[in-house]
């Protein structure tokens, strides 16, 4: 069945005034410098990629991009050569097959990503330096160096052997983000086997309803966390998940909190002792390196399965060539373990740049507690949320001022779009000659599809490009391609990180309806895009109703398994909306059960509720009382068009009354918008 696509936002009339001047230019010696340029000029001697135009680094690039999309076996083969892959066995080919989805990369070859993960300590030079700079809310970086890292990953690696643990196993971490989840990940992909994460503030019924899918047979666990300055025992919780994961064979107790291992779990220290030799297993390329996770939005999160080698190479490309990373670089993420941008992060150590773990609050003491990390971390690339720069721009923060941010050369943003505002702040706030690299991209390929360019042009808010090798596109309805109009972001060309399947899904109809379904054989993504004729992409927020909160990506299945188990809630909806100013709102709107009301006790009960089982993020921003929740006529929960009458769509066109059950509900809602918006409400 073929999705009905809902009206765009409206995009600027790129005729209505002059085009803009950058925000930010790179000069000629850092264009010079930039790791882009000196690939494109191997790639044009080794492989006939077309000659950089002298002077014109925006010509050049969109040139390097059309031949990395039109000849993608030329592209991908230069990229294994220029970051020195090491292939066990060599491929056959590079890509068999374009077809989306099914293509397949590099057919035959055999390599392990966390051989590549770990190749710096084979550097003497390099050996003794930081891979890992650990730093908690304390703010004092603890270095792990490369030969420290390799000989725990080959310890534990050796003790996975020992309990029985092989290629296509699945290992799973309910960890923060510290040196022993990314030990642990490296580990697992060593001898061939799967993993998977979820962070330590997901509740039971969360983490169960991913980690259930995929069948772990060992389970790395902390006894708590620390966040805001409070520690967070997680013991009860750890016990639901062993009950509810019939098929763990050990389970690893990390004493963060420094309480004993319970009854029947093995101890960390004792798993990661001794001096074992790193031995890595040899994989197919298409084989599963980690699950990761979707939001849910309509039942289960779907387990996204991605390769070792589609991972390996897209990530090189990433972090090497877009985000500029190399030997003695330090690239600092704010994230979780339970999102893709932690998985992005560990990758860093593909390039040999040191990877910045901040197990912590965002925000904690204070605003600008993510600056003081990147200061005293020295990191050279610091990635946070656009919801973050507008919290600092909102409470007054003033980095440049307040910290040294020398060695910081560009801070990136993803999560959601980066207003103009936030461009503007960094620039001001930060340093004028920062490189600002707002990205967009998705946990399904675990990249990004459009963002950092050390070679190009800043505009306020606006992305800088499209990614190499990836054939983004905005498209109407029809299929037609648009420039300067706001369209379906797609993309035209498989992506070595396109899922290899969903976990427990046989047939691929999951995959094909996830992806396929509107434009068959070409990816649709899920965002509003507009590619102007500058080049450059703009990114308008969700097309549908996944929610996006503090770039976290989340479904309304889990809200409304939570909230509904409660008696006095009949039944309830959830949507984000995103905010010209940057923000983001999220109500709840719940229907009472009958003899309920909705007052101030049950409002909390709800929030505790969503906050214990959850996460905080899931605690809505308000919740608001209605008569009803309206349904399609085979009974699921109308969600983008309540969304989309809060953006501001009239009600004719957010919605076909005639596939409502009572459309009435939404004229309510569409008054509540209006009153909304007259008093100047967040919606």
């Amino acid at each position: 069945m073929t999705t009905a696509p809902s009206d765009p936002p409206a995009a600027p009339d790129p005729a209505s005034g002059p085009a803009p001047e950058p925000l930010w230019r790179p000069g000629p010696e850092r264009v010079e410098q930039a790791r882009l340029t000196r690939f494109h000029h191997w790639a044009a001697e080794r492989h006939g990629a077309p000659r950089p135009l002298p002077g014109d680094p925006e010509g050049s690039y969109a040139a390097l991009h059309r031949w990395s999309v039109t000849e993608l076996d030329a592209f991908w083969q230069a990229v294994t050569e220029w970051f020195d892959v090491s292939f066990a066995t060599p491929a056959r080919t590079v890509l068999a097959g374009r077809t989306m989805p099914g293509a397949q990369w590099f057919p035959g070859a055999t390599l392990n990503y966390a051989e590549h993960a770990l190749r710096a300590a084979d550097d003497p030079a390099l050996a003794g330096r930081p891979a890992l700079l650990r730093v908690d809310e304390r703010h004092q970086p603890e270095p792990v160096s490369w030969a420290e890292l390799r000989r725990r990953v080959a310890a534990l690696a050796a003790s996975l052997r020992r309990l029985g643990v092989g290629p296509g196993d699945r290992v799973a971490g309910y960890l923060p983000n510290i040196p022993e989840a990314v030990t642990a990940l490296l580990a697992t992909a060593a001898v061939g086997a799967v993993w998977t994460s979820c962070a330590p503030d997901f509740g039971a019924r969360s983490v169960l309803d991913r980690f259930q899918q995929t069948e772990p047979v060992v389970l790395f666990t902390v006894d708590g966390y620390r966040y805001g300055g409070k520690e967070h025992d997680r013991a009860a919780t750890v016990a639901e998940l062993r009950d509810g994961l019939p098929t763990l064979r050990a389970v690893v107790h990390i004493p963060l909190l420094g309480t004993p291992a319970p009854v029947g779990a093995l101890e960390w220290d004792a798993l990661t002792a001794g001096e074992a030799g790193p031995e890595y297993t040899p994989v197919p390329f298409d084989h599963p390196l980690w699950v990761l996770y979707s939001s849910g939005t309509t039942g289960l999160p779907k387990a996204i399965v991605q390769s070792q080698g589609g991972i390996l190479v897209e990530h090189l490309k990433q972090l090497g060539l877009h985000c500029d990373l190399g030997t003695g670089d330090r690239i600092f993420w704010y994230t979780s373990t339970g999102w893709m941008m932690w998985n992005f992060l560990v990758s860093g150590l593909l390039v040999g740049a040191t990877v910045v773990l901040y197990d912590g609050s965002p925000g904690h003491p204070s605003t600008g507690a993510q600056w003081l990390v990147a200061e005293r971390t020295r990191a050279t690339l610091y990635g946070t949320s656009a919801a973050y720069v507008m919290a600092c721009v909102k409470a007054g923060v003033h980095p440049a001022r307040d910290h040294d941010l020398s060695a910081t050369r560009c801070v990136a943003t993803t999560g959601s779009p980066l207003p103009p505002d936030g461009f503007r702040w960094l620039h001001d706030e930060v340093a004028a000659g920062l490189w600002i690299a707002s990205v967009s991209g998705g946990t399904d390929v675990c990249s990004c599809f459009a963002g950092a360019v050390p070679t190009l042009p800043v505009y306020t808010g606006e992305l800088q490009a499209p990614c190499l090798g990836t054939g983004l596109q905005a498209w109407d309805p029809h299929g037609r391609p648009l420039t300067d109009e706001v369209g379906e972001l797609v993309v035209t060309n498989p992506m070595p990180s396109m899922p290899v399947r969903f976990w427990n899904d046989p047939d691929g109809s999951r995959y094909r309806d996830s992806y396929f379904d509107m434009f068959p054989g070409v990816w649709r993504h899920g965002d509003w895009t507009t590619v102007t004729s500058r080049g450059t992409v703009v990114i308008h927020g969700r097309s549908d109703s996944t929610l996006n909160r503090q770039g976290v990506r989340m479904g309304s299945a889990d809200i409304y398994e939570a909230v509904e188990r409660l008696p006095e809630v009949r039944e309830s909806l959830v949507i984000g909306v995103e905010q010209p100013d940057g923000g983001y709102w999220m109500p709840l709107f719940v229907a009472p059960a009958p003899g309920a009301v909705l007052d101030d006790a049950l409002r909390e009960r709800i929030r505790r509720t969503l906050r214990r089982e959850l996460s905080p993020r899931h605690v809505p921003d308000e919740i608001i009382e209605i008569p009803a929740v309206p349904h399609t006529l085979t009974g699921k929960r109308i969600e983008v068009p309540v969304k989309r009458i809060f953006q501001g769509v009239p009600l004719e066109k957010a919605v076909n009354p005639g596939s409502v059950d009572d459309a009435g509900l939404l004229a309510f809602f569409a008054r509540l918008a209006a009153e909304r918006r007259t008093a100047g409400g967040d919606g």
